[in-house]
C-alpha cells in the first residue's frame, strides 16, 4: 500500500473513503504514508486551470492540492501530525494495473451551431466551475489528448480510456467501467480501435437486464459495460487480439460469485465463436444456475462491439451473418447466400437536423401545411406511424439570404427516413415512407436512393424482422427499449442490397408494398404475435426473395428470440394474448377467411 498502490481523485471525501477502506482490512498495521491524492481541479490561484487526474496526460509529475497521504489527512497513521501540498509522480508505462470508473459527462447537445443557448459546458461543470473556466479547461484537455482516442463527443471517459492507455506498461492490465455506448458509437471508434490494435486478452463485459440492472454503477442510469484488456508486450506487436463478449443476466450476488464468474470468462477455451453459426454462446454458470453466455469474436479495427446486452447469443450469430450476405437463423444447419451491403452504398443520406433548422442551418420549422413548400417529417409521433406511409408533421420555412444553402438541403429529400431514435416499446417503423419527398429531421433524417424504386423495396425490408434485427444489431442500445443510430452511423447500417434485385422482384415490392400501405403494424417489441408483421415476413421472404417455407419459420423463430432480448422489450410487459390461430401460407389468400369458423367448430370437440 504505501509503495505500489496510488490512487488520484479530484473529490477528497473519495480519497478519505479509500484511505480508511484500506486501512479497514488491516486495522492492527500502522503505515508510514500512502500514495492516494486529492489533485487540483477548476480555476487555481495563479489564474490556471486543472484537470484533475488528466493532468497527468500531459505530465508524469503533477501537483496535489493537497498530500492526502501526510499523517494529518489520512486513517490509520503512525507518523507526524503534518500537512502540505507535494509534487507527485506517476510515471507513464509503469503500472501493472490500472482500474479507472471515470465520469461519463460528454459535449452532447453543447456543441456550437445547436441553436440552443447554453450556460455550461456538461464535462467540466463540476465543483460549481464557471462557463469561462470550463472553456478553458476543455481547451487544455483538448490540448493534452491531441492525438489520442479521446473525442469530445464521447465525452470525458474516453480522455480517461487514453490516461489508462498511457500508465499501463506493456503486459500490465487495464479494467474500466464505460457506458455502453463505447460499444457501437461513432465517436468512441478510437477507443475500439485501440484495444483492437495494441491489446489482447479483451473481455467486454456487460449486462442483458433492464432498468437499473443495465449498469454495474449505483448512479448512471444508462447501460454499462467493463472492458479489461492486456497491453501487448513488445514482443507481441502484430498478433491478433483474443477477444470475448460476456453478457450476464444480472450482476453477480457477492465477491464469491463475482470471483467464479471472473475465473469461467478468464479462460475462453471450448467457447464457441460469434461466426460459429446461430447457437448460442457457451453458458457462464454457477453451479446449475446460468447467469450468461459468452463468445468469442473476431477482431476488427474499430469496427463496432455489437455483441453487448445479449441474452441469447444466437440472435448476435444471426445478425453478424447477415451483415456479411450470409441468411443463418436458429435451427437452420446450413447458411444462404443472402447479399447486404451499408446503406450508404444504394445512396445518400440527408442533413443533420441542426445544420438544417439549428444556428446555422437555412430554414425554420413551422406547422404542417398540406400545401407546403418543403415538407418535413421530423418528431415521432408513436400512435400516428403505424403504417409504412406517414404523412409530414412540419413544414420548412427558408431564412432570408439562405436560399442556396437551402436548396443544397433540399436535393437530400426523400420519400424513405429512418428512425434513428427507434424505441422498440413503443414505436412500429424503423423506416417511413412519405407519399411526397420530405425534408427528414430530428428522428426521421432522409435516405435519398440511388433508385425511386429501391424506396419501396426499403420501406419492406426495414420494417420486416430480418430488417428490425439488423437495425437493432448496428445501433447503440445503452438505453433500456431504445437503438441509436447517429446520423454518421447510418452509412453503415447493413441492409438487403437492392441492387441485386431483379426488374421482377422491383415490381412486385411495389406491389407488396400496396397492399400494406392500409395495415397497421404493433410496436416493434410484438414483432413475434403482430399477425401483419409476420404477413409482412411473409411476403418479404417467400414472395420478393422467393425462400421456401423453412427459412420463413426460420424468421419466425428469429423474431420471437429477437423480442425476447431485454434490449427489445425494456421490461415492458407484453399485452394479453388474444385468442389466434394459425395456417400455412401455401394456398391462396381465400383459404384464410374459412380457417378461423373452421377452428371455432372443432374447439370444444
Amino acid at each position: 500500500m504505501e509503495e505500489v498502490l496510488y490512487g488520484c481523485d479530484v473529490m477528497p471525501s473519495a480519497v478519505h473513503i479509500t484511505g480508511s477502506t484500506l486501512s479497514g482490512l488491516a486495522p492492527a498495521q500502522g503505515f508510514r504514508l500512502s500514495r492516494l491524492y486529492t489533485l487540483p481541479y477548476g480555476r487555481q490561484k495563479d489564474g490556471e486551470v486543472q484537470l484533475g487526474s488528466l493532468e497527468l496526460l500531459r505530465a508524469s509529475e503533477v501537483q496535489t492540492l493537497f498530500n492526502t497521504s501526510d499523517p494529518a489527512l489520512r486513517t490509520g497513521s503512525v507518523g507526524e501530525e503534518t500537512s502540505a501540498a507535494v509534487t507527485t509522480e506517476v510515471r507513464d508505462g509503469d503500472f501493472d494495473l490500472v482500474i479507472m470508473n471515470p465520469p461519463f459527462t460528454r459535449a452532447g447537445s453543447d456543441w456550437e451551431g445547436s441553436g440552443r443557448k447554453e450556460d455550461s459546458i456538461k464535462q467540466f461543470r463540476g465543483l460549481s466551475t464557471s462557463l469561462e473556466t470550463q472553456k478553458d479547461m476543455a481547451a487544455r484537455v483538448r490540448k493534452f489528448a491531441r492525438d489520442s482516442c479521446y473525442h469530445g463527443y464521447a465525452g470525458i471517459a474516453s480522455a480517461f480510456v487514453a490516461l489508462a492507455d498511457r500508465k499501463v506498461k506493456p503486459g500490465g492490465v487495464v479494467a474500466l467501467v464505460l457506458p455502453l455506448s463505447v460499444a457501437a458509437g461513432a465517436s468512441w471508434k478510437g477507443v475500439r480501435r485501440l484495444f483492437d490494435t495494441e491489446y489482447t486478452d479483451l473481455r467486454i463485459v456487460s449486462l442483458a437486464a433492464t432498468g437499473a440492472g443495465m449498469s454495474f454503477s449505483a448512479d448512471t442510469g444508462m447501460a454499462e459495460c467493463l472492458v479489461v484488456a492486456r497491453k501487448r508486450a513488445e514482443d507481441t506487436t502484430g498478433e491478433s487480439c483474443h477477444r470475448a463478449f460476456v453478457s450476464l443476466r444480472r450482476r453477480p450476488h457477492g465477491f464469491a460469485a463475482a470471483a467464479t464468474v471472473s475465473r469461467k470468462i478468464a479462460d475462453l477455451r471450448g467457447v464457441r465463436a460469434l461466426e460459429d453459426g446461430p447457437y448460442g454462446g457457451t453458458p457462464v454458470q454457477i453451479g446449475d444456475d446460468s447467469i450468461g453466455e459468452i463468445v468469442n469474436a473476431a477482431a476488427g479495427s474499430g469496427a463496432a462491439w455489437n455483441a453487448v446486452r445479449m441474452r441469447d447469443f444466437s440472435v448476435a450469430q444471426t445478425a453478424d451473418a447477415l451483415s456479411r450476405s450470409n441468411l443463418w437463423l436458429p435451427g437452420i444447419t446450413n447458411p444462404t447466400p443472402l447479399a447486404t451491403t451499408a446503406l450508404t452504398g444504394l445512396g445518400r443520406r440527408g442533413w443533420h437536423d441542426m445544420n438544417i433548422t439549428g444556428r446555422v442551418g437555412p430554414y425554420e420549422r413551422r406547422r404542417p401545411s398540406p400545401t407546403a413548400t418543403y415538407p418535413s417529417l421530423w418528431n415521432h409521433r408513436a400512435r400516428a406511424e403505424v403504417r409504412l406511409v406517414v404523412s409530414p408533421d412540419s413544414s420548412l420555412q427558408v431564412r432570408k439570404q439562405q436560399e442556396i444553402k437551402a436548396a443544397d438541403a433540399w436535393s437530400t429529400a426523400s420519400r424513405t427516413h429512418l428512425n434513428r431514435d427507434f424505441t422498440f416499446g413503443s414505436q412500429a417503423l424503423a423506416v417511413a415512407f412519405t407519399e411526397q419527398k420530405s425534408i427528414g429531421g430530428r428522428v426521421w433524417p432522409s435516405v435519398l436512393l440511388d433508385d425511386p424504386r429501391f424506396d419501396f423495396v426499403f420501406s419492406l425490408w426495414g420494417n420486416c424482422s430480418l430488417g428490425l434485427v439488423g437495425h437493432w444489431w448496428h445501433a447503440n442500445r445503452q438505453q433500456s427499449s431504445k437503438a441509436a443510430i447517429t446520423v454518421t452511423g447510418m452509412d453503415a447500417l447493413p441492409v438487403l442490397d437492392f441492387r441485386a434485385l431483379d426488374e421482377r422482384q422491383l415490381e412486385r415490392a411495389r406491389l407488396i408494398f400496396d397492399e400494406f400501405r392500409d395495415l397497421d403494424l404493433q410496436p416493434a417489441y410484438l414483432a413475434d404475435t403482430d399477425p401483419n408483421r409476420a404477413l409482412l415476413d411473409r411476403r418479404v421472404v417467400c414472395d420478393l426473395l422467393g425462400f421456401d417455407e423453412s427459412i420463413f419459420r426460420g424468421v419466425r423463430r428469429l423474431a420471437a428470440k429477437w423480442c425476447a432480448e431485454p434490449s427489445v422489450h425494456g421490461g415492458k410487459k407484453r399485452p394479453a394474448a388474444k385468442r389466434s390461430f394459425t395456417y400455412r401460407f401455401e394456398q391462396a389468400e381465400e383459404y384464410a377467411l374459412v380457417a378461423e369458423p373452421v377452428f371455432e367448430g372443432f374447439r370444444k370437440k
